[in-house]
């Protein structure tokens, strides 16, 4: 461990900022102030801090690390402080209170404490605390953000509860929490609980429909903030779990490509369609730690870097519309080009940059995976020419990419005039935080070198890896350009039938109301059984007190029978006003 001052977790540091942000009040520059500072501070001391800083101690009687550098948790670490303060400007510069950004700091704040864990009882304090936060930072727009919430806390506390028994169980097999003491969670039933408790995290399909129904609601800068951290925090988690990979978690990844693309291309809410893209752009990251190895591994953080750049981009646009036009609905926007120009610029590169097109950064990262896909994981059952099962996935997801944001930009900028009230360009405020991220995005991916030299591994290194990756050759290009093309096309062939399409429910749709009325029924269920049980208890009392002729015993036992019934009652009915909002 080096100085105490080195190796204090930053995640401390940043939920400090966060509490001065939240005493400021009404003084919403200074709280934005304190807390873009502290996270601009917190990026430059991540990026100098040594590989193998680390900070032990006990947590609950048991040895633990609160913070621990190593090539993982460093390269998400810092885009998380990054874009931490990227997204504390934005919120200024949309209007957000101090209590919001406070918020929004104790989340990013717990993310971090997640990532530079070094044993699992720390992780899960942090994690279970980021679930805590994130739902604070929903709840505080109110409205339709507050049923969200509920279903978002509730959905995540089980997620939670599932890592934590798999945590327990990892504890009485391994005899420690720490990282160190055993290559990921151990046995067979702990495995998959860290699976299901994770894959809430990362949006696993039929574990997703949070994100869809979540990130839409709260406000426009809130929803940057949320686009980043808990699914990428659980790809870090997923990683820990299985450092070795694993068969069914890459083939959940490139569903996960392929589904949440073409659930967002059914889309006509702008934020929710790119909250489909978390899942479907996780889904590449979920398969890399799957396929395992360090080639797939650098890969699957290399998008994680590229992710958190081009998606909270792409929400910054996507708010700058809704604050210029109070509009989230692609069908009643359009040339907003003309009047939104650097807003259209900025989505443009993010939109290039998540459909993995040359010379922005997605190209390069989606790249490594896809190649991982193919060299050093298994051919699978359906082989196509050249092309391998997992790989056929990511293309596929490759070409839903495209289509989806095609769909987005031509109807938000392109198709024909904007028909609400008059449209002024986004503040330069505004501007300022999109034009850096957009510039990285460009940067990263022109510049290659300069993600990998940011990676875990070094792809450029046949000693490395099994398969040296170069991202300009003439066939990866090709690939680029001919999954643009379908994109293109297949846009052309679908506009007329997708512009028919309503909203379309999800999964959400089936358990929330079997949800809502199977708890209901369960609680009416108990207490009419209580009710019987209380009638045929007092007839027994009522038979025996005749028999002896003495009421006070009688009344005494039906005294005690009535409160028993009413406490019950009351917890019973807290319990179901508790579901009743999901």
């Amino acid at each position: 461990m080096t100085g105490p001052l080195t190796a204090l977790p930053p995640g401390v540091v940043v939920l400090a900022a966060a509490l001065a942000a939240g005493l400021a009040g009404e003084r919403r520059r200074l709280a934005h102030l304190l807390g873009g500072g502290t996270t601009a501070l917190v990026t430059g001391w991540i990026w100098v801090v040594p590989e193998g800083t680390h900070l032990t101690g006990r947590l609950f009687g048991f040895d633990a690390v609160f913070f621990n550098v190593d090539p993982f948790s460093w390269i998400v670490g810092l885009v998380f402080a990054f874009i931490g303060t990227a997204a504390v400007g934005y919120s200024w510069a949309t209007g957000a209170k101090s209590k919001q950004t406070a918020y929004a700091l104790t989340y990013v704040g717990s993310s971090l404490g997640a990532v530079f864990a070094g044993d699992w009882l720390t992780l899960i304090v942090w994690w279970e605390l980021m679930a805590v936060t994130s739902t604070l930072l929903v709840w505080d727009y109110g409205g339709k953000a507050v049923r969200a919430g509920f279903r978002y806390a509730l959905l995540h506390g089980i997620g939670g509860s599932l890592l934590l028994a798999a945590i327990v169980w990892h504890y009485a097999a391994v005899g420690s929490v720490l990282f160190s003491a055993a290559d990921g969670i151990v046995g067979t039933v702990p495995q998959i609980l860290a699976a299901l408790g994770i894959g809430v995290n990362v949006g696993f399909i039929g574990l997703h429909a949070w994100l869809p129904d979540t990130y839409p609601r709260p406000h426009i800068a809130a929803s940057v903030f949320l686009c980043v951290y808990t699914t990428k925090t659980g790809v870090y988690g997923m990683y820990r779990a299985f450092p070795d990979g694993h068969l069914w978690i890459a083939y959940m990844g490139g569903a996960m490509a392929i589904f949440g693309a073409g659930a967002a291309l059914l889309q006509n809410d702008m934020r929710r369609l790119l909250s489909y893209h978390i899942q479907s752009q996780v889904g590449y990251m979920v398969a890399g730690v799957g396929i395992g190895g360090a080639l797939a591994q650098a890969g699957a953080f290399g998008h994680v870097f590229n992710h958190i750049l081009y998606k909270s981009l792409l929400f910054m646009t996507a708010g700058a519309i809704v604050y210029s036009t109070g509009e989230e609905n692609l069908k009643y926007l359009g040339g907003l080009a003309r009047k939104m120009p650097v807003t259209a610029g900025a989505f443009t590169v993010a939109a290039l940059s998540i459909a993995g097109f040359p010379g922005f950064n997605g190209f390069v990262s989606k790249g490594i995976v896809i190649s991982a896909s193919h060299y050093t994981f298994v051919k699978g059952p359906l082989v196509v020419g050249d092309f391998y099962t997992l790989e056929l996935l990511l293309l596929v997801g490759g070409v839903g990419t495209f289509l989806s944001f095609i769909k987005f930009g031509y109807y938000a900028f392109l198709h024909g005039p904007y028909e609400g009230d008059e449209v002024t360009p986004a503040p330069r405020a505004q501007r300022i935080p999109m034009l850096v991220v957009a510039g990285l995005c460009v940067a990263y991916g022109v510049f290659d070198g300069a993600l990998f030299g940011l990676l875990p591994f070094d792809v450029t290194d046949g000693s490395v890896v099994g398969r040296v990756y170069t991202t300009y050759t003439v066939p990866h290009i090709a690939e680029g350009l001919v999954l643009a093309a379908a994109g293109v096309v297949g846009f052309a062939a679908l506009k007329t039938p997708l512009s028919k399409v309503g909203r379309v429910p999800d999964v959400d749709a089936g358990y929330n109301p079997l949800v809502f009325y199977g708890a209901r029924a369960l609680v009416h269920g108990v207490t009419e059984t209580y009710a019987a049980v209380d009638r045929a208890a007092v007839a027994l009392a009522d038979r025996g007190a005749a028999a002896r002729a003495d009421p006070a015993p009688l009344d005494r036992f039906r005294a005690n029978i009535g409160g028993s019934i009413f406490i019950l009652m009351v917890v019973l009915g807290g319990v179901l006003a508790w579901l009743g909002v999901v």
